[in-house]
């Protein structure tokens, strides 16, 4: 999953948590995404945009530590 932005994306189905780690480390939670999304997300050809585009500011988010 090359991408200058995300460095790995992790899903949870019964939760509908999408865990994105960025490239700088930091990890987020994003709530209540739909499996539709996360897949979306994984078959797109530039995960930054995709996150920007269709998951920033469409779903409440917690910032991990």
């Amino acid at each position: 999953m090359p991408s200058s932005v995300v460095a790995h994306i992790d899903y949870d189905p019964k939760s509908l948590i999408l865990r994105i780690t960025y490239t700088s480390g930091q990890v987020y939670d994003y709530l209540h995404v739909p499996a539709s999304i996360y897949e979306a997300m994984k078959k797109s050809g530039s995960k930054g945009i995709y996150l920007n585009k269709f998951i920033k500011g469409h779903y409440p988010f917690k910032k991990l530590t």
